[in-house]
């Protein structure tokens, strides 16, 4: 690795830095400023971390280094390139205490290195876009060294943020502002909460996101050579979000010999942050590994994209951004499922704390007290006393048996 090439890439990367600000400020929580720890952000390609390390920068006193990894010159980084790397700073910017690594997967056993920056009293804060990378690369490493957080595309309330912060400041009832808000709702249900696409409209730029995510993120770092089978899987996804499958069905529907050749490919595409699955709820946690799955997308807006669907399928894209939704606020999922089904139910310390059913409309009183009935269902397995059926625009509330239901619009409960 060459110093000239550090010296032109690093003061690349930081005049595009300060250009590329951006305009809504991303959630993140305070504590971790301050906190002594590595900071580690991780979450899907293109979602706003490095927008989120911008704002943390910004917010900051004290001078810095920042450098990302994402950048072909870059390729042939290796973990013994990092002391040049320290030495380059150090020419250019004099002495510092404060380091950002952006996109630092793409750099093998970066985590040693870290440690030792860590260790002789540096603060850090690193991002990446594979979930493993908290489990395989830091367990042995940096164990009770760093804070994690995941960030999603944008949320509803940072959608409005972009595109009208004014409503957030008025009455959500009034005729003019809620029309407003629900419009904004449909707009995000539909394309979803990545920056770039949101600011541009430009649906070449999401799919090629796609294929960067599938080739680089997926194939790539995991070693795989059958593209075929790959790509059929998640188009399969696409085309059956927020529904029930096992890895012997998918096996069949792909191509492969068996089911555990699936559930590693399943696994490669959780750690790139494109699907999330969850288990049927069950004491018996064998159970749960062997009931069907159910599989959501990052994002509605991508996986319309990359998807088939001959329908209006509004349904299933509003149980996907609920479910999005639940990860972004940390909450530990899975669904009922016995007589009758519950989309969600929350866990929080081995005890289930809520239930929560989707329905897009209410198409007819049939269908209504169908939705209640799985949602009450699972309340008594659980002894819930209440529980929350999102809807598109219906409000209102239910007693039954001593049991409260809420039915709210999905614009309230996201804001």
């Amino acid at each position: 690795m060459d110093k000239n090439l550090l010296r032109t890439v690093i003061a690349d990367q930081e005049y595009y830095f300060e250009q590329a600000k951006g305009s809504v400020k991303r959630e993140f929580p305070a504590n971790f400023r301050v906190a002594p720890e590595i900071v580690i952000i991780t979450g899907i390609r293109r979602c706003g971390k490095s927008t989120l390390l911008q704002q943390i920068r910004t917010g900051q006193s004290e001078k810095d280094y920042y450098i990302n990894f994402d950048d072909e010159r870059l390729m042939s980084f290796k973990v013994d390139n990092f002391q040049l790397l320290i030495e380059v700073f150090h020419e250019l910017f004099g002495e510092q205490k404060t380091f950002y690594f952006d996109e630092i997967q793409n750099v093998e056993q970066w985590e040693r290195f870290i440690r030792r920056l860590h260790d002789t009293g540096n603060k850090v804060y690193i991002t990446g876009s594979n979930a493993r990378m908290l489990s395989r690369e830091l367990g042995t490493h940096l164990t009770g060294r760093y804070l994690s957080c995941e960030l999603y595309p944008f949320s509803f309330r940072e959608f409005v943020l972009l595109k009208n912060p004014r409503v957030l400041g008025e009455n959500l009832y009034k005729t003019s502002v809620k029309a407003e808000v629900v419009s904004l709702f449909h707009d995000y249900l539909h394309n979803g909460g990545f920056p770039n696409f949101i600011k541009t409209g430009d649906e070449l730029a999401l799919k090629t996101l796609y294929e960067n995510i599938l080739y680089r993120d997926i194939m790539v770092r995991n070693n795989i050579t059958n593209e075929k089978q790959i790509r059929e899987l998640v188009a399969y996804f696409a085309g059956n979000y927020a529904r029930l499958s096992t890895n012997s069905e998918l096996a069949g529907i792909i191509g492969v010999k068996n089911a555990s050749t699936v559930k590693k490919y399943i696994g490669f595409l959780a750690d790139s942050y494109l699907v999330f699955q969850t288990n049927k709820y069950d004491y018996s946690v064998s159970k749960q590994i062997l009931n069907p799955k159910k599989t959501y997308f990052i994002d509605n807006g991508l996986v319309r994209r990359i998807g088939f669907s001959f329908s209006d399928n509004s349904g299933h894209l509003l149980e996907n951004l609920v479910f999005i939704e639940l990860l972004r606020r940390g909450k530990k999922i899975y669904y009922h499922k016995k007589k009758l089904e519950c989309d969600f139910v929350l866990v929080e310390d081995n005890t289930v704390t809520y239930a929560i059913q989707v329905c897009h409309v209410f198409s007819s009183e049939k269908v209504k007290q169908r939705e209640i009935n799985g949602l009450l269902e699972a309340m008594n397995a659980y002894n819930l006393q209440k529980g929350l059926i999102i809807t598109d625009d219906t409000e209102e509330e239910i007693t039954n048996d001593n049991k409260k239901i809420s039915i709210l619009p999905a614009w309230k409960w996201l804001l």
